[in-house]
Formats: C-alpha cells, sequence, structure tokens
C-alpha cells in the first residue's frame, strides 16, 4: 500500500463526487459562485491528483450573474455509462430565506474535458442531485427535497424519480425513499448496487461540526430502506482533537481489484475554530463487514493518512508556482466569482507576456467584476504580483486580493488621489462592512511599476509592497485572515478563500491594468 496525507485535494474543494473509469480516477467538486463550473480534479494512482477541467463554460449551461454568496454550483454527481460521462448539478439562485429557489440540470460529454452538452432541466424540488444507472438499463434521479412549511422539517427526505435518457426527461412517480435518521438534515444522496442491494449514501447533521455519511440498503430501489447498524459511516462529532473536522457527504468507488474507497469533505479548522481553506477532499479505505461498507480503520473517525491500493505510480508535473502570462489561455487553476474568463474581462494577447485585467464594476459586485484568483491550499502563503497600472481618478483601482466573497476580503491595491496620481490603499471587507486600513494612501507616482505581496500564515495576514519585487516595505499591519471562512461569513458559508488579482472602474471607462506576472507559494509553517 501507499499512504497519502490526507486530505487529497487542498483547499476549497468540497461535496466529492468520485468515479472511476477504466484506470483513471475523477472527483467533481461543487464551485459555487465561482465560474467556470464545478472542478473536476484526476488521478491515475489515487496519490498524486491534478486540477483536469471545469465542465460549465458558458452562460448557457451556468449563468451566475446576481447569485449571492455561496450561492450557485452546489455538490455535483458524476457518472460514466454508456461510454459517456453524465454531470448532475445544482444551481442555487437563493438561499438564505425559507425557500430555496435551487434548480438541476444534467449535461453529458463522450470525454471527460468535452465537448459538454447543453443542459437538460430536470426539477427544482431541492438540491444535491445525483443519477444513478441501474444494472438493467433504467437511470434514476436523487435529490433532497427541500419543504419551507413551517409544520415540517425544511430537510424532507431523499426524493427519487426515473430519468428517461431518449427522451432526456423525467418519467414517472416521484418517491420519496428516505427520511434520514436521527441525525437529521438529509441531503447530498448517491445510490450504488452491491450484491442485489441498493445502498443510499446520504449526508446528514449538517455541514460543519455534527456534519456525517449515514448508510441505508433496500431490495428494492424504491424502499423501505433498513439504516445500517451502529450508523454513520463517518463523523468528527465529539472528537475536537481529531485534524479532520467535519467529515461527511461523499461517495464511494470501487478500484479494478474489487476493493473500495470513500471520498468525503472535510475541515481543518484553526485554533479559533475557522477554516480558512475552507471544505476539502478526503480519500478512506473501505471494507464490506456482514453487508455493510465501514471504514477500513475501524470505527467511525476519519484517518489523516489513506493507504491507496497498489497502482503505478502516476505523477504529474509541478503545479506553476509563477504564471508569467505568455500562454494564450489561463490554467485551469484560475477562476473568476459568476463571470466566465472571457475577453471582456481579461486579455493575455493585448500586451503579450501581460495579464491584461479592464476595469468593471466594484469588487463587491455580485454581477460582472474583474477578478481572477485560485484557491489558497496550504495554511502559510505567499501570494505576489506586479502591476503597471495608471488610474486617472479615484473610481479606477487595481491589486491583489485575498478574496472569500463579496462579503470577506482584503484588497490591496493602487488608485489616484488628490495628493497623487498613483498610490497605494488597503480594504478590508467584514461581513458588509467596508473599511480601509492605511489613513492616508502612500503615493508612488515615480514608479513605473508596482509589486504587491500578501503572506498568510494560519489566522495572520500581512501585506508589503515594492519596486523591484526584491525590497519589500510593509503596507498596514497584521490583520486577521481567519475572517476568510465559512464560520464567519454571514449567515454562514460554504466556500474557501482565493488569492488573486483585481480591477475596477466605476466610472465604466473599462481603464485596464497589466499584470507581469502572479506567484504563489506554499511555505514551512
Amino acid at each position: 500500500m501507499t499512504a497519502v496525507n490526507n486530505p487529497v485535494l487542498t483547499g476549497f474543494n468540497p461535496d466529492p463526487s468520485i468515479v472511476r473509469v477504466e484506470d483513471d480516477y475523477y472527483i467533481a467538486t461543487s464551485t459555487f459562485e465561482w465560474f467556470p463550473g464545478v472542478q473536476i480534479s484526476h488521478s491515475k494512482d489515487l496519490v498524486n491528483w491534478r486540477v483536469l477541467t471545469h465542465p460549465l463554460t458558458r452562460y448557457s449551461q451556468l449563468d451566475l450573474r446576481g447569485r449571492p454568496n455561496s450561492g450557485g454550483v452546489w455538490a455535483p454527481s458524476l457518472s460514466y455509462a454508456d461510454g459517456m460521462f453524465y454531470l448532475i448539478y445544482t444551481d442555487v439562485r437563493d438561499w438564505t430565506g425559507i425557500f430555496k429557489d435551487a434548480r438541476n440540470f444534467l449535461v453529458t460529454a463522450p470525454h471527460i474535458e468535452g465537448p459538454w452538452s447543453e443542459p437538460i432541466f430536470l426539477n427544482a424540488s431541492g438540491f444535491d442531485p445525483s443519477l444513478f444507472h441501474d444494472d438493467d438499463g433504467r437511470k434514476w434521479l436523487l435529490n433532497m427535497v427541500w419543504d419551507h412549511r413551517p409544520e415540517e422539517h425544511n430537510f424532507g427526505g431523499i426524493l427519487i424519480q426515473e430519468f428517461d435518457a431518449e427522451k432526456g426527461a423525467l418519467v414517472g412517480p416521484v418517491t420519496n425513499i428516505f427520511r434520514g435518521s436521527e441525525l437529521g438534515l438529509v441531503e447530498g444522496p448517491h445510490l450504488y448496487k452491491v450484491d442485489g442491494w441498493y445502498y443510499l449514501l446520504t449526508a446528514e447533521g449538517g455541514t460543519f461540526t455534527t456534519h456525517a455519511e449515514t448508510v441505508a440498503r433496500s431490495r428494492d430501489i424504491l424502499g423501505p430502506y433498513e439504516l445500517m447498524p451502529d450508523n454513520p459511516l463517518i463523523t468528527s462529532a465529539g472528537v475536537p482533537e481529531l485534524p479532520l473536522q467535519s467529515a461527511g457527504h461523499g461517495s464511494l468507488v470501487q478500484h479494478r481489484d474489487g476493493t473500495w474507497a470513500f471520498a468525503h469533505l472535510c475541515r481543518r479548522p484553526q485554533a479559533n475554530g475557522r477554516s480558512i481553506l475552507g471544505r476539502e477532499t478526503s480519500l478512506q479505505k473501505i471494507v464490506w463487514v456482514d453487508g455493510w461498507p465501514r471504514l477500513a480503520s475501524g470505527g467511525k473517525t476519519p484517518l489523516d493518512r489513506f493507504e491507496a491500493p497498489e497502482l503505478p505510480e502516476h505523477p504529474w508535473p509541478e503545479p506553476i508556482r509563477r504564471d508569467e502570462f505568455d500562454t494564450t489561455h489561463l490554467g485551469p487553476h484560475w477562476q473568476a466569482p459568476r463571470v466566465p474568463i472571457d475577453e471582456q474581462m481579461a486579455s493575455l494577447t493585448e500586451r503579450p507576456g501581460f495579464l491584461r485585467l479592464y476595469g468593471r464594476e466594484s469588487i463587491v459586485s455580485r454581477f460582472e467584476q474583474s477578478l481572477v484568483a485560485r484557491r489558497q491550499k496550504s495554511f502559510h502563503i505567499e501570494a505576489s504580483t506586479c502591476l503597471d497600472f495608471h488610474p486617472e481618478n479615484f473610481q479606477q483601482m487595481a491589486g491583489l486580493v485575498a478574496f472569500y466573497s463579496t462579503d470577506n476580503f482584503y484588497y490591496l491595491f493602487l488608485t489616484h488621489a488628490p495628493h497623487s496620481k498613483r498610490c497605494l490603499g488597503l480594504m478590508r471587507c467584514e461581513r458588509g462592512k467596508v473599511s480601509f486600513l492605511i489613513e492616508k494612501e502612500y503615493p508612488l507616482d515615480d514608479w513605473q511599476q508596482v509589486c504587491l505581496k500578501l503572506e498568510i500564515k494560519n489566522d495572520r495576514i500581512r501585506f508589503f509592497y515594492s519596486r523591484d519585487g526584491q525590497q519589500w516595505s510593509a503596507a498596514g499591519g497584521e490583520e486577521d485572515a481567519s475572517i476568510l471562512s465559512d464560520e464567519h461569513a454571514l449567515p454562514i458559508g460554504f466556500t474557501g478563500n482565493f488569492v488573486g488579482v483585481a480591477c475596477q472602474d466605476l466610472a465604466g471607462t473599462r481603464q485596464h491594468a497589466d499584470f507581469d506576472w502572479f506567484e504563489y507559494k506554499e511555505l514551512a509553517d
């Protein structure tokens, strides 16, 4: 066996849906308001992983403009049958009130990297859909049902309905097959058939400290389903010393040799209980005992080491640490809030060797702003960039961001001020309240380019600026990085911190900023 540290997908990678196709493993994870939608990671040995693709790349598949923070794509389900990949996903338009406006869609592709089809609308009865391919050729859609009635529990159970692939539509009756266990908040269904039994895996207990994964089974796909003895399969509840917290919401995969593994989400909270990296993906070895899946380690708590099956080692090239912007397209680790990274926002060809961002709406806009970023994947990082930017008025800004959402971020930026044609400012937004952390912006009029840097170490963040990228001066003081977390969001959140670059022109004249490079470094603690 080859042992690998958990999480295997670090940083914001929640709700893993894992599938094996021949010798390739794929995990689809939620992307919420980040575009393009659904992140698919790829491995051949379950040890080495790479970000491979994002299937939802155009507005006709996913239009996130106006979506609330932590809205958008929830809990995708990736499967393979009949020589095709099937991807089911929820697009959540609103989620914070008594109602959930959540629409479920299906796209397909002959290859994992596409082309992916136009979406088929399925239903809007709840979220977390998945597609089960039965061995008789029939296909079934599952999703949790949201019940807004005050006298009922909001998490109303797991619905199932047949999907007719030829018609591209749901057919037949809708059946509620499982209303959950005593853990409550049943969601995230995945269905498997093993030795004539239908096994239903569901997430329960909410996605924070009491999170868990429940198992039930039935001889009939429509039930009744019996709960696994000594349920749940996995949980971190009640064991705060575990390095992996919030374990739950996952899916099973069978290896070529017949053995099994379980991919699940988890958190690694810091001392103050906040998880700046968001929900991540871990793997656990599974054994079958008396007809039920169990953790091979015994018990119910997740291990921070995973024993991978004996597979040929398959490392990938090391991710680029310093992006020189010398290609025609950004790599798959770059995403943007709510909108495509297209020529309306960004160009790698207008000034070769630079990323040009065109200023658009404000950094708190939920519609069309110019911001591109990548996940924070480690507790101790540096992110830096060098930009050429000449603002003409105070409504134009560009710079470096640590960005959790439009309500929680830090922004080290250049702008125009009465005392300086170009000066440095530092902005913090905490729970929607914006404050400026430098009393009077530092003038940098005679600098051709300005280099900016941030350092995050656990729950602290610091900012720097430089003329040459070698000698750095502090900008402001040390700040609280843990505001960039689900636990600090209002009312709660489901994503993780990103670092990247941004440009605004609130006057609508599309003043641009040219970024020479962007460097992301993971540092030793």
